[in-house]
């Protein structure tokens, strides 16, 4: 599906009837070759962003994948360059893309880290966590920054009601609300659960 190396439709239901580690453990191999990996025009405009600000010491990528972040943590980040994530599927396509990265199996709601980076960076992850547990996450963010270090996470903008996006991922959201009720374990992946203004006020 997506592409010709992308996961089939077959894969892609047993993923989404798994837990979110589980599913992304399987998904692993294949998850470059689907859409749901960052854009090279998120990240490039990110680093865009993030360039005057710099030039950095250590980098964090938070909930990294199979390490697209550090397409922007490399060139920005004078010293090394972590990601953190907890699925061993996706680390170990993120370790032979950035051999040169180290790489972390932690649950990011409890990060293992104090004031270690001048930099973190997350991609995309937001919606795999309810609004309830973001306090934890950014509180632990936060500890894993050195004073005076930042955090950039990119965000859409809402898409308008007219459009088919806003249809789609609001089709999107229920089905995997009427999934999480009926089936165990749950996969949490929403995509209107976290706008600016909520975001903001977390």
């Amino acid at each position: 599906m997506f592409w010709s190396q992308g996961p089939s439709s077959r894969e892609l239901a047993i993923q989404a009837l798994s837990s979110v580690e589980r599913g992304y453990d399987l998904l692993g191999p294949k998850f470059d070759h689907t859409p749901f990996r960052t854009p090279e025009t998120i990240l490039g405009a990110t680093a865009d962003a993030l360039r005057p600000l710099g030039p950095f010491e250590r980098g964090l990528d938070v909930c990294c994948g199979t390490g697209a972040g550090m397409r922007v943590l490399g060139p920005l980040c004078h010293g090394q360059v972590t990601g953190v994530d907890f699925s061993t599927g996706m680390l170990a396509q993120a370790r032979r893309a950035h051999p040169y990265a180290d790489w972390v199996r932690a649950d990011v709601r409890a990060l293992p880290f104090v004031e270690a980076f001048d930099l973190a960076v997350s991609f995309g992850a937001l919606g795999h966590f309810l609004p309830a547990e973001r306090l934890a996450l950014f509180d632990g963010i936060y500890r894993s920054l050195r004073p005076g270090g930042l955090f950039a996470m990119p965000i859409a903008a809402p898409a308008p009601i007219i459009s088919g996006w806003y249809w789609a991922l609001l089709g999107f959201d229920v089905a995997m609300r009427v999934r999480n009720i009926v089936w165990r374990p749950p996969f949490v992946m929403y995509y209107r659960t976290h706008p600016l203004h909520a975001t903001a006020t977390t």
